[in-house]
């Protein structure tokens, strides 16, 4: 029966709170802060992380009743039939209704200091379990964002690959025209054709990669099958992209301090070193006050329910006290695991502390890594657009061959990849950087 109520009482506080994760949906196009808070609000992950929460405030509300006395009420009701022998010398059955009554209470009065510091052990749970949301949210944040961040990406790389096949219809039909003109071989115009049919199934390719970065990120949303989406693709200039990234430094001593995970895991090296006191209080002695007040009646009294419920008044209190003097070592083995559930933890603190460490440095690299490639490939850009550019020229009027076109294009679009692929590392980077400092993620 406890049980029962206790997850009723769980599913009466978890319900609302699950109905009030729904955000209504943008009308418009969805730009990446309305993604994020929309997934913050309705990723499964994050919903059952809320969910455990709200468990652990029920669990701490369990734990601090305890102090409290308890109180139970019992009734036993009995209906009794039994044959008697007479002073005839024969039998007569009788039926007899009986009841008892009684009220119950029992409070402890010390136990070693473990109530209290199970109480002070689960309010740190709950405030762990508050730090795991976060870390949920901080997790389905940057999700979001790379997912966004890669939709970008590939809708760019879309326009250049476009761009690239009206420039290749272009040469086709120039090359057509030299063709008939007797100027350039056919072979030189079957290499120009297989070009064009290749960026036409580059084109198809980087269709197909866009529309999965959709759907990647409509799933992290959890939107259904019959939901319209369409992201906001804002303009990204250099001035996004070679911002000044903070200091490695500065980064990481902030992220030490606001990451919802250093802070879970300075928790629970604390729950672990309360866990050790609890298990030794099991050494000290526990008192406990019990009382208790019972009754009864009987139909073959022939006493009114009342006086028989008054003269069987039986009222009992009394003190109990519990000595613990050997226990198979339960005891000592119980704090031998709790030292070393705390040793544990604080190696996972120190390991929490070094991954930290590593993500803020991978990203710092990498900002400055992406904006030295973006510079490079900007000059590559100019320099090899320029190259290919003259080179046409030279086709047209039949002093550069087909290899050489071919080769100037393809190195004027790789580098232009190139700097699309540093452009969105280095923005990527960047944002999750300034993340890490406890700021919003924006475009």
């Amino acid at each position: 029966m406890n049980k029962r109520i206790h997850i009723t009482t769980i599913i009466l506080i978890i319900i609302p709170s699950l109905v009030g994760f729904s955000q209504e949906k943008p009308t418009s196009s969805w730009t990446l802060r309305e993604c994020i808070e929309y997934a913050r609000k309705n990723n499964i992950q994050v919903q059952t992380t809320r969910a455990n929460s709200e468990s652990a405030k029920v669990d701490l509300l369990t734990s601090k009743a305890q102090l409290f006395p308890s109180l139970i009420f019992s009734s036993d009701q009995g209906l009794s039939h039994q044959k008697t022998e007479q002073a005839d010398g024969s039998y007569e059955g009788q039926s007899a209704y009986s009841g008892s009554y009684s009220l119950s209470a029992g409070v402890s009065l010390y136990n070693g200091g473990r109530l209290t510091r199970s109480i002070r052990q689960q309010e740190m749970n709950t405030e762990a379990m508050e730090y795991q949301v976060a870390m949920a949210e901080n997790d389905i944040e940057i999700s979001v964002t790379e997912a966004y961040l890669q939709i970008l990406y590939a809708s760019e790389s879309l326009k250049t690959n476009r761009l690239t096949v009206e420039t290749s219809q272009a040469d086709l039909q120039r090359s057509k025209a030299l063709l008939e003109a007797g100027q350039i071989a056919e072979s030189d115009y079957a290499q120009i054709e297989a070009q064009y049919y290749n960026d036409l199934y580059q084109v198809t390719i980087a269709e197909n990669t866009l529309a999965s970065a959709k759907l990647d990120l409509k799933q992290l949303l959890e939107l259904d099958i019959d939901d319209p989406f369409e992201i906001h693709f804002p303009e990204l200039d250099d001035t996004q992209v070679l911002k000044q990234a903070p200091s490695l430094e500065e980064v990481y001593r902030t992220a030490l301090e606001v990451m919802p995970e250093m802070q879970n895991s300075r928790l629970n090296v604390s729950a672990a070193e309360l866990e050790e006191k609890i298990a030794a209080s099991d050494r000290l002695p526990s008192v406990s006050l019990n009382a208790s007040v019972s009754t009864g009646h009987n139909s073959q009294d022939d006493t009114s329910f009342g006086k028989q419920l008054n003269h069987r008044l039986s009222e009992n209190i009394g003190l109990s006290i519990s000595i613990p003097i050997a226990q198979n070592r339960q005891t000592k083995s119980a704090v031998e695991k709790a030292r070393l559930a705390t040793e544990t933890a604080r190696l996972e603190e120190i390991s929490t502390r070094k991954t930290l460490l590593k993500t803020v440095e991978t990203l710092h690299q990498n900002v400055l890594s992406a904006q030295s490639r973006y510079q490079a490939a900007a000059n590559s850009v100019k320099s090899a657009s320029t190259s290919y550019r003259l080179v046409q020229e030279q086709f047209n009027a039949g002093m550069a061959n087909t290899v050489e076109l071919l080769t100037e294009k393809n190195n004027y679009l790789s580098a232009l990849q190139e700097q699309i692929q540093a452009k969105f590392d280095a923005i990527l980077s960047l944002k999750l950087l300034n993340f890490y400092q406890n700021q919003p993620i924006e475009l």
